[in-house]
């Protein structure tokens, strides 16, 4: 059974609903505070900002205590109310949300702590030497938006869309290894450089896989179907009913 915006909630009790509101609301909380992380460990990085980076890791408590209050939400309202069917697909959905998008914030924070050991270290720092991180994470927190739009809406067509940027995304990792690898083979004075941008890079790629993970959850909770472990093709052909 599908459900929508409209339909999730509807109960004869309006407390249940307005719980079952919150813990949305809460996950879209998280997920913002996760997406700026994200942009913010990403300017951090790219343009040598320590003080930007401190604000990341700093906030990244905050993230993992949303995680334990949401979790924490959910338990009790399964424990109150023992939801069934669609009810109870929003609150799985909901504690996996919750699991992924703080690994994106771990991960943010593993980028703002790479920023400050390079300001720790005094390289020297060129203009635009860290660009194709830079562009990568601006894809990545574009698709971590998306991902959140995705959820807001319980739109799978939307949700469908984020495996696709995956795609991308590890296309521009795999680009940017390569191209690291040829630098430090041509001239090994750019391994310190070079192991910079790809620990950054392995760090969105990850974030762009939690995306992934939680539009995988949207589809679950709208559809009812499990589409973890598939190929984009596979999960098209599953929400058009031709498996």
């Amino acid at each position: 059974m599908d459900i929508d915006n409209q339909r999730l909630g509807r109960h004869i009790s309006q407390r249940f609903n307005n719980e079952l509101e919150d813990l949305r609301n809460r996950v879209l909380a998280m997920g913002g505070l996760v997406e700026q992380q994200v942009a913010d460990a990403v300017v951090a990085f790219a343009s040598a900002d320590a003080a930007l980076a401190e604000q990341v890791i700093v906030k990244d408590m905050k993230v993992n205590s949303m995680e334990v209050a949401i979790d924490e939400e959910c338990t009790q309202v399964i424990a109150r109310r023992q939801p069934t069917a669609s009810d109870l697909r929003l609150i799985v959905a909901v504690i996996k949300t919750i699991t992924d998008l703080e690994r994106m914030g771990d991960q943010a924070e593993r980028i703002a702590r790479m920023a400050l050991h390079i300001v720790d270290q005094d390289r020297v720092r060129r203009v635009g030497h860290y660009d194709e991180v830079r562009t990568m994470g601006n894809y990545v927190t574009a698709m971590v938006h998306d991902t959140l739009d995705a959820f807001a809406r319980l739109d799978v067509e939307a949700a469908l869309k984020v495996p696709r940027d995956d795609l991308t995304a590890d296309r521009q990792y795999d680009n940017i290894m390569r191209q690291q690898i040829t630098f430090i083979m041509e001239d090994p004075r750019s391994i310190t450089r070079s192991l910079d941008v790809m620990w950054a890079a392995r760090a969105l790629e990850r974030i762009g896989d939690h995306s992934r993970n939680i539009c995988e959850y949207v589809i679950y909770l709208v559809k009812g179907k499990n589409v973890r472990h598939t190929s984009i093709e596979e999960m098209e052909q599953t929400l058009l009913g031709k498996r």
